[in-house]
């Protein structure tokens, strides 16, 4: 693709030295001390003393993570948005360029200069996304991944992978403690995981929900995505004490046929509600529409009965939002009469 001036890996080729090193840079070096190297999804990722200085992070998820830790003039540029940025973060956002709604090129993200990148999902960092961790490596490039996407979970088939083990909230919380050290800010990112921890525990006090069932409808309407036991929405079902009308699947977002679905016949519908266009029926209206209008679903007892909770993208996803589904589902189970 051809860019507007010289790419950063056209200066880095030239300098044969890596981007850690500070080629080609006209700042000024980052602050002395000893590199950090962290484990992560099986790959050794080494960062230059002094931590970031043009963070790219190319998922929702992670942008949000680094938007929390303070760290949004450290940052180059975001992509990859499916909900409005979460509520607190509008400000620190409007200032970091979006490159793209969706994956921006491998070049674009290289036109931002980037010294690290970070992604929410392998399919991000991987063939038929934005490049393979090794086109950034090999450019001097350090990359993250998120360990919710790799920790327990096989990402070698087709779809959104599937789950060796349930997810928990540890593991998110572990990205939120390696993004804090990677950035030098590690008391922030204590602090981040302590709130989290405390507003799950504000909302499940009490709980009962027992003998409830749950079905989560992420998007499309034609082949639709619903979550299997042990992502994002199995971290919700479990802290809630409900059940997953699909917990007998581990794929991530298997898609499921209407008929199946009306068979489960769940108590509670937990809807996606998405900003983005890339599959039908994204937003919560058209996700009601269609299940009001569908003669295979209308009759449902959620439908009947409207037992619907609306949940960003991001909630539905390991994310620091998958608190905000589980405070959210929790409310409404309660408002329902459904929760001892």
């Amino acid at each position: 693709m051809a860019l507007t001036r010289p790419t950063p890996s056209l200066a880095l080729l030239a300098c044969g030295v890596l981007l850690l090193t500070g080629c080609g840079r006209t700042e000024p070096s980052p602050a002395a001390g000893a590199a950090r190297v962290l484990d992560n999804c099986g790959e050794k990722v080494e960062i230059a003393p002094g931590g970031p200085r043009r963070a790219v992070s190319l998922n929702q998820g992670t942008t949000e993570i680094l938007l929390s830790l303070g760290l949004a003039d450290r940052m180059a540029g975001t992509a990859t948005w499916t909900d409005p940025v979460m509520k607190g973060l509008e400000k620190a956002n409007a200032t970091v360029e979006r490159l793209a709604e969706n994956n921006p090129s491998f070049e674009k993200v290289l036109d931002t200069e980037p010294d690290f990148v970070t992604a929410s999902f392998a399919s991000t960092l991987g063939k038929g996304g934005v490049a393979p961790r090794e086109r950034f490596h090999t450019l001097g490039v350090p990359t993250y991944l998120s360990p919710s996407d790799c920790v327990g979970k096989d990402n070698s088939g087709d779809g959104d992978g599937v789950r060796t083990k349930p997810l928990t909230m540890d593991t998110v919380h572990a990205e939120v403690r390696d993004l804090a050290r990677v950035f030098g800010v590690e008391k922030r990112g204590d602090d981040l995981v302590a709130r989290l921890t405390a507003r799950v525990t504000r909302a499940t006090t009490g709980l009962d929900a027992s003998g409830v069932t749950l079905l989560y409808w992420f998007s499309d309407a034609k082949s639709p995505y619903m979550a299997g036991c042990c992502g994002a929405p199995g971290i919700i079902t479990r802290e809630l004490g409900a059940q997953n009308v699909f917990d007998d699947t581990t794929e991530e977002w298997p898609q499921i046929n209407w008929e199946t679905v009306a068979d489960r016949n769940p108590d509670v519908l937990v809807i996606g509600d998405l900003t983005r266009k890339a599959q039908t029926g994204e937003s919560a209206a058209k996700k009601i529409e269609f299940l009001e209008s569908n003669p295979v679903t209308r009759n449902m007892d959620a439908v009947r009965h409207k037992r619907y909770v609306l949940l960003s993208g991001q909630a539905m996803n390991p994310t620091i939002r998958t608190v905000e589904g589980i405070e959210q589902v929790a409310a409404a189970l309660r408002a329902f009469g459904l929760a001892k």
